[in-house]
């Protein structure tokens, strides 16, 4: 038998390690809708053969003792699991799909640390929306039109791919290419990515920035549920127009109408204005076969005072080339994954059980300090997700991340086929069902307020 390779865990995965929680599972969730049917044999063998072409995914904790200085990835050979499994279909089996990939996280201690749940015949009943549609109260100003037009009608032969992850050990991106890998096997066309958008280089400049020393907002608490876990709401909108030539990007629409949903909801319920963070991820990555297989997505924080924020439309340009400015020099510092800190916290001179406790003392002490909330842009989906002439093209793809306290709401976004994805996901002890809905009414909102000339 030949001896299993073994890797130590990098400093995302072992903080990750040190903060598992029972009642909110560290689950990344992809979800892709394909306009036909896959052969389920066909699809088991094509999935598991874009394991072994990225073997760094087979993959499970290795056992140790006490008192070891490091948690281990134990590589494998095959997996110890079926990863693929097909539901029986019925009326609820994408909402059960969906509360799964929120409450049950692969183990760690199977390989590998994912699975992938094939939803058959999800109709137009179920259709896009993970929720009721319930209405918002009216913004403070300038509400616009609700331009989204409902998705067009789904047939019976519609299939969902649910891509559940363990946080602890695997990222979206990286299991994105996993399954864009799949689809060139099992259908036979390119899954290449695309080419990135192109953006000259700017000139390097120091944008004023607020302070990160001020305790930031938090969201407000609406009205919360007596079930532990995390709550989901997906919706389909339009990609947000952008002026040619505007000095910012789409991601950049998208920061700025987080930050005024959540001052705006913050405001509904009585909280006094104060600093938002908003925490956003940066992956630098190629997206081809060679992209590295785990978490690497490096975290960086988006302060805004609360005197910057746009109090009517006419403020808007100067707050998203700020906000452009911002982000960019943001994007464009080297910083380790986690901050500095991370890396002291992670070294392996002490056991990994002392460790793990200082490590869940100093996120409760510095809970108050957290970010306000996190915003997670895929972009574009650089894959077509082409599964061939029966399966079809993915049509819409939604990501979400953990959304644990102390932040408690995280916001994914992703755009295919020219639509905007978006998922919003909370934690139960802070918001319930009505709330989610009302805040994506707001986003909805302040992404359409975001379309203006510069």
């Amino acid at each position: 038998m030949t001896p299993s390779t073994r890797i130590p865990f990098p400093v995302v995965d072992e903080v990750s390690r040190h903060c598992l929680q029972e009642e909110e599972p560290e689950t990344v969730h992809i979800e892709v809708h394909l306009p036909g049917r896959l052969d389920r044999a066909r699809l088991r063998k094509a999935f598991l053969e874009a394991l072994h072409r990225h073997p760094r995914i087979l993959m499970r904790e290795a056992p140790g003792g006490r008192y070891r200085r490091r948690y281990e990835w134990e590589l494998t050979e095959n997996p110890d699991v079926e990863v693929v499994s097909f539901p029986a279909p019925g009326r609820n089996a994408l909402r059960d799909a969906r509360t799964r990939a929120l409450v049950e996280a692969p183990p760690l201690s199977l390989s590998p640390p994912i699975r992938l749940e094939v939803v058959e015949g999800a109709g137009p009943a179920e259709g896009s929306e993970a929720t009721d549609m319930v209405g918002a109260h009216p913004p403070a100003w300038g509400r616009g039109e609700l331009r989204d037009q409902p998705p067009p009608a789904r047939t019976q032969n519609t299939t969902v791919l649910f891509l559940t992850i363990n946080h602890t050990a695997l990222d979206g991106p990286a299991c994105l290419r996993i399954l864009a890998t799949a689809a060139e096997i099992y259908g036979g066309k390119d899954n290449s990515p695309t080419a990135p958008p192109t953006r000259a280089p700017d000139p390097p400049q120091t944008p004023e920035t607020p302070s990160n020393w001020t305790r930031p907002a938090r969201v407000a608490q609406g009205t919360p549920e007596n079930t532990p876990g995390n709550g989901l709401l997906v919706t389909e909108l339009p990609l947000p127009h952008r002026p040619k030539g505007s000095p910012y990007t789409v991601n950049d629409q998208l920061m700025a109408a987080t930050a005024l949903t959540i001052a705006h909801w913050n405001r509904e319920h009585g909280q006094p204005p104060r600093p938002l963070r908003i925490t956003m991820p940066v992956d630098d990555r190629p997206r081809d076969a060679t992209m590295p297989i785990g978490n690497g997505t490096r975290l960086v924080e988006v302060p805004f005072s609360p005197e910057e924020l746009p109090h009517d439309p006419t403020d808007m340009p100067e707050f998203l080339r700020r906000t452009a400015q911002r982000t960019r020099a943001l994007k464009s510092l080297p910083r380790p994954q986690l901050g500095h800190g991370a890396y002291l916290l992670t070294a392996p001179v002490t056991p990994v059980t002392w460790r793990a406790a200082l490590t869940r003392g100093l996120r409760r002490a510095a809970a108050p300090w957290t970010s306000t909330t996190l915003l997670s842009n895929i972009g574009r989906v650089p894959y077509p997700l082409d599964f061939g002439e029966e399966a079809g093209r993915a049509h819409a793809v939604w990501f979400s991340a953990p959304a644990r306290m102390p932040r408690g709401l995280t916001v994914t976004t992703a755009s295919t086929a020219g639509r905007l994805h978006l998922a919003l996901r909370w934690s139960r002890s802070l918001l319930g069902h009505g709330d989610g809905a009302h805040l994506r009414d707001l986003f909805e909102h302040y992404l359409h307020t975001t379309e203006v000339a510069p």
